[in-house]
């Protein structure tokens, strides 16, 4: 064989390969290209499945068993998965340090441990000190307003006027709560010696129920939902405001939700979500149905 035909049978060989290989030259930029011209919620919605953030041990909103958890933000969000033709895929975690650490965890980059983070995280405080703090994220939509109340006994404690009220009777309040640090701080520790620390605020708000304690420093919600579980008994006990701060009045602080900054497509939907879920009803019968009261945030 010539050199010219070896030459010529060689360069055959190569155009049949290269005609071999050109179906995956072409198709991997294309399918490369494809995946990167997504939106942020065309990515979640090729999922199928909306992957939500809460907060384990967080009774009334997120509590239980991790395969079977509970409350408020867990109908919640099951309501936003449904509304939005997605199913709904909890991501339970672990409080960290402070809110910082659990907003860059869950929302904008995820845990060293491997986890996270999830397209939408629930139970934020709307608060713009935390949201200039944490420009990676954005907090939308609050849907309900927290805020720390007295729950108390009437028969031993009628109708506290300030916290001077509260001197020489048993109370109880949160382990790790800023409601439990007023209370024990109020006057250079007042009422320190008085207070005993449960777990949980709902833990707290069941010792004043059960009548270990007269009155409990807890959230709202945490009354509520500990009177929710005992309405025959309900009469005897009622929710209080207190004013410990030089006279401020405690207005409480909204709750919303938090998503990556960029996702804005995504939060567009979450929004248009929530809107629906309140304007249909499905809002409060949510609320009503774990025990607590809507209140506009």
């Amino acid at each position: 064989m010539t050199d010219t035909s070896k030459m010529s049978r060689s360069q055959g060989m190569r155009r049949r390969d290269a005609l071999a290989l050109l179906p995956l030259a072409l198709a991997t930029p294309w399918t490369a290209m494809a995946q990167t011209d997504l939106t942020d919620l065309e990515r979640v919605r090729a999922t199928g499945t909306l992957k939500v953030a809460v907060y384990k041990d967080n009774a009334p909103f997120s509590s239980g068993p991790v395969a079977d958890m509970k409350g408020l933000d867990v109908s919640l969000a099951e309501a936003l998965a449904r509304q939005m033709n997605l199913k709904l895929s909890l991501l339970p975690f672990d409080a960290g340090e402070n809110m910082n650490d659990d907003l860059r965890n869950m929302v904008w980059r995820g845990h060293y441990l491997g986890y996270g983070p999830a397209d939408v995280m629930l139970q934020v405080p709307a608060d713009r000190y935390l949201a200039n703090a944490n420009p990676q994220v954005a907090i939308i939509s609050p849907y309900m307003r927290q805020s720390n109340v007295l729950l108390h006994d009437t028969r031993r404690l009628a109708d506290p006027a300030s916290p001077e009220d509260l001197k020489g009777l048993a109370l109880a309040g949160e382990k790790g709560s800023g409601a439990a640090s007023v209370l024990m701080g109020y006057g250079g520790g007042l009422l320190r010696n008085q207070v005993v620390i449960y777990n949980s605020g709902v833990e707290a708000a069941q010792a004043v129920l059960d009548g270990k304690a007269v009155g409990a420093f807890v959230s709202r919600a945490q009354a509520e939902s500990a009177l929710s579980r005992q309405p025959a008994t309900a009469a005897q006990f009622r929710i209080s405001k207190l004013t410990f701060n030089n006279g401020v009045v405690d207005n409480g602080w909204p709750v919303a939700l938090a998503i990556k900054a960029s996702n804005k497509n995504l939060g567009n939907a979450l929004e248009a979500a929530m809107k629906a879920i309140r304007e249909s009803g499905e809002m409060l019968a949510i609320f009503k149905q774990h025990g607590l009261t809507l209140t506009a945030p």
